[in-house]
């Protein structure tokens, strides 16, 4: 046996035992590691408004501490307004219940001839099998929502400290970093860092301003149909749709459709008619003068990263993927090299009136040439 066999036996084996360890450490620090980059990507979305505020002399401590308490009383705000119109509308449900059976039940006996009666109905309910499994298993179930609520806040609690940091000590963090990179890595790599802000910064803001334009306008559509809950239902609408690409409109317009269907079902074709509209609207004219000069990318490209980041990280790779996307374009931008395109009608340019195109002409006299 050559000596040099068990020398690579033991060092494959030691090889295979470094990548099994590896394995496992990240299956099992996965998490951690999906904190840390929403952490990261919030801080570059708030080092704008942080860097602002510590140019004119502020702390820079204390402006991300303002800038994330700001943060914290938008999002507890919107949670309140939404939990508003849910207490609301399930109390109505619940107070108008009866009149909604009472109906279907009149309409059951008038259409097949029965002699169905609410209380019936009711004491069916009550005693049947599945609802009494449903009692036990949501009995048995609370222990897991408990867990699942306090595991929640504890993410939100580490993502929180993690951009506090990531914002807070950013010059510090870059100061590091470039500290072990030779002076043109550091370039490129403060470059990149720049880059990243501006998109991933210019990509909130102009989406928090088409949210702003988005529920001002369903407010003002809301509020001529007398549609309860007007404020809050476009405050919905004006987030949602924004912050969630592609199908965001509709699935926002799916909750003050519902609303108003229970005041006039005729309200919630209007609903629908004025959401597609101002889709129509948003997509030809407002977003491209607002997303110009922030996140200017193709609309299928968009869709395809948030189907990807979906695939890869679930939720938080849909909100991450079009700053992700926007970044990696605009650094491979400033380093790939592009040329002019000739005048040609099969990439956008103009055919020529009569005569033979340029290009077959070239064809044309190479082959004689070699003729």
């Amino acid at each position: 046996m050559p000596g040099w066999l068990p020398r690579a036996m033991i060092l494959a084996l030691a090889l295979l035992a470094c990548f099994q360890l590896g394995s496992w450490a990240f299956h099992q620090l996965i998490g951690l590691l999906i904190n840390i980059l929403i952490a990261f990507f919030l801080a570059l979305a708030v080092e704008p408004a942080v860097s602002r505020m510590a140019d004119r002399g502020m702390r820079r401590g204390l402006a991300t501490f303002i800038v994330f308490i700001a943060v914290l009383i938008a999002s507890v705000g919107f949670v309140l307004m939404l939990g508003s119109i849910l207490a609301g509308q399930i109390l109505d449900m619940v107070d108008s219940f009866p009149q909604y059976l009472d109906s279907v039940i009149n309409w059951i006996n008038e259409t097949f001839h029965t002699e169905l009666s609410r209380v019936a109905v009711q004491d069916s309910l009550l005693h049947s099998d599945w609802l009494q499994r449903y009692v036990q298993n949501s009995a048995t179930g609370v222990l897991d929502v408990s867990t699942t609520v306090l595991g929640g806040l504890f993410r939100l609690l580490t993502i929180f400290l993690f951009s506090f940091y990531f914002a807070a000590d950013g010059p510090r963090l870059r100061r590091g970093l470039c500290s072990v990179l030779p002076p043109a890595r550091q370039a490129e790599v403060l470059r990149a860092w720049e880059i990243a802000v501006d998109k991933t910064g210019g990509y909130l803001y102009s989406r928090g301003l088409m949210a702003l334009i988005s529920g001002v306008a369903h407010y003002i559509m809301l509020e001529i149909l007398d549609v309860p809950y007007a404020p809050a239902l476009a405050v919905w609408v004006g987030l949602v749709s924004q912050f969630i690409p592609t199908i965001g409109t509709y699935l926002a317009g799916a909750l003050p459709m519902l609303i108003a269907f229970t005041v006039d079902p005729w309200y919630a074709l209007w609903v629908l008619a004025f959401v597609v509209i101002y889709q129509q609207f948003e997509n030809y004219v407002l977003q491209p003068k607002l997303t110009a000069r922030t996140v200017d990318i193709h609309p299928a490209v968009a869709f395809g990263s948030v189907i990807a980041g979906t695939a890869l990280l679930g939720a938080v790779g849909a909100l991450i993927a079009i700053p992700a996307i926007a970044t990696l374009q605009a650094f491979l931008g400033a380093y790939v090299k592009r040329y002019d395109v000739m005048d040609d009608a099969r990439v956008g340019g103009r055919r020529p009136l009569g005569g033979t195109p340029p290009l077959t002409r070239l064809r044309h006299a190479l082959r004689r040439e070699r003729a």
